[in-house]
């Protein structure tokens, strides 16, 4: 991905959604574009507008830590947002590329067997994936709860930007579809500022915007966020309708990857849901598809 392109339409999609009223200015003139003008964005970092037209054209090399925090301020960035643009920075810089850790490229990642214990010793359904929405690792409960994300692609790595945009499964699972289809594309966005030389995020990027355009209006909006609490709704082919809460945290033993963990409220329908999946699929797990003729046979 280009950075200065990226630079240019992340500045130019973050100043036109504040208005004059927001930022405490007043509202004089026609405005022929949604949003603030360069020289109020200048004015209200403290810069001049030659130097702010400068850094929205995609030059960002160099900028100091504080043109970046004024930025954010005169922007009204939050927290995901100040991340990405930092993130930008350091791409324009060359820096990402020697902080981002060394990857083997044709090995896929599988989980130790003590991170494999570590989930199957949780109760609730757990997950591990990267920032391409790569589904890398559960426990048994999670893999049951996704069970059609892993039926979408059958002997591949699961994917959830390619399950959310090319199997219309999806709108099933996700009762909110929109919402988990802007969350998906925003995590993406986050994760091509954090690590922009990533040649598989960009493989799929491109697959995404090439079949499906609900992903390519999305991916235009240039938001970003970071996805680490909140509450998700679910609906299972087996159990119905599942309300979560989830907690997010990354792994620092293995950078790039996040665990996620769902609960249910205690006693709520949710949890009387999830302890059917649970026992369903243990059932399933202790007999497998023909196992009975197999015990039949003489």
């Amino acid at each position: 991905m280009d950075n200065r392109t990226e630079v240019r339409d992340f500045l130019q999609s973050r100043r036109a959604k504040i208005t004059p009223q927001q930022a405490g200015l007043p509202d004089a003139g026609t405005r022929r574009v949604p949003g603030l003008r360069r020289s109020e964005v200048a004015a209200l970092a403290g810069v001049s507008v030659e130097y702010y037209a400068k850094l929205e054209r995609g030059s960002l090399g160099g900028v100091s830590a504080s043109v970046l925090d004024a930025l954010a301020r005169a922007l009204q960035l939050d927290d995901a947002e100040r991340a990405h643009l930092f993130h930008l920075a350091h791409a324009a810089d060359g820096t990402t590329a020697g902080m981002r850790p060394r990857r083997r490229p044709s090995a896929r990642w599988t989980p130790r067997p003590a991170l494999q214990w570590v989930l199957d010793g949780i109760t609730p359904p757990a997950i591990i994936r990267n920032g391409r929405m790569d589904l890398l690792a559960t426990n048994h409960l999670g893999r049951a709860m996704h069970a059609s994300v892993y039926d979408s692609t059958p002997g591949d790595t699961p994917n959830f930007a390619r399950y959310t945009f090319l199997d219309d499964d999806s709108h099933r699972f996700y009762p909110d579809w929109d919402t988990a289809a802007d969350t998906c594309v925003a995590i993406l966005r986050t994760e091509a500022g954090r690590d922009p030389h990533d040649k598989a995020l960009h493989d799929l990027v491109g697959e995404l915007s090439t079949r499906s355009a609900d992903f390519r209006r999305r991916w235009g909006t240039h938001d970003v966020r970071l996805h680490g609490a909140g509450t998700k709704h679910f609906h299972h082919t087996i159990v119905g309708n599942l309300e979560l809460g989830y907690e997010s945290v990354d792994m620092i033993s293995d950078p790039g990857l996040t665990m996620t963990i769902y609960v249910a409220e205690p006693a709520s329908p949710t949890a009387h849901a999830l302890d059917l999946l649970a026992s369903w699929n243990s059932m399933a797990l202790e007999n497998p598809p023909g196992t009975e003729s197999r015990s039949a046979a003489p």
